[in-house]
């Protein structure tokens, strides 16, 4: 069993915001992979289901994102998770928006939702990074992870919540490697895909090459009527 845990602040003033980047990726995942409805449990809403065999309690504390450590430390105490099995899945700021990052422990990066679950629980589990991006004005930083994600990105942060989605069952057997390797080969794929040819590309080069071979006979026919 694993403790998926998504950060981020309950009320509708903080949907969409940089902050809730966490709450985005746990409602996609209970929406791609049918869990169960969400229910109030922990200080958090949780939704129960099962992905690559393995039942997941997702949950999203309600606590706000400073105390979210005492939301996570009720339900491990219940489930008797291990903390080896806690998946923490947060904004970060130190990384562009739309890259994604895996790691196993470390420190908490001045990220209050962190600091509040290393506090009670420890550092060794396993974090996905979703990078939203830094304001230039440090002054500017409650402001900009309370904003709400442009339109472009947004678009870049739920291309790394597919990434996520979609090579989760990876993360949960193979750990941090796999889940990156897995990530990795998907991106390669994408960029072959998006470099084949075509059909309209194909149709082009058919109706060009025709017209560079007609151009050069042409070329052929001055040059002979020149030398006469």
């Amino acid at each position: 069993m694993f403790l998926v845990a998504c950060l981020g602040n309950p009320g509708k003033e903080y949907e969409l915001t940089r902050h809730n980047a966490g709450f985005i990726a746990a409602d996609e995942l209970v929406r791609r992979y049918n869990f169960a409805p969400y229910k109030s449990k922990f200080d958090g809403q949780i939704a129960e289901g099962n992905i690559g065999g393995e039942k997941i309690i997702i949950l999203k504390p309600e606590t706000y994102m400073n105390k979210s450590g005492l939301s996570l430390h009720k339900a491990l105490s219940f489930y008797k998770i291990p903390l080896n099995n806690v998946i923490v899945i947060h904004d970060d700021m130190d990384l562009p928006a739309g890259k994604l990052k895996v790691k196993v422990g470390g420190g908490h990066g001045g990220h209050n939702g962190l600091k509040s679950i290393d506090a009670h629980l420890g550092k060794e589990y396993q974090r996905v990074r979703l990078g939203i991006g830094h304001p230039q004005d440090r002054n500017e930083v409650v402001n900009y992870v309370l904003g709400r994600f442009s339109k472009s990105e947004k678009e870049e942060l739920d291309k790394a919540i597919d990434d996520v989605i979609d090579n989760f069952a990876s993360l949960l057997k193979g750990g941090t490697s796999q889940f990156l390797n897995d990530v990795a080969k998907k991106a390669q794929k994408q960029k072959n895909t998006d470099d084949k040819p075509t059909k309209d590309d194909k149709k082009e080069l058919e109706i060009k090459q025709p017209a560079k071979e007609v151009n050069a006979i042409a070329e052929a026919f001055k040059m002979a009527f020149a030398k006469k």
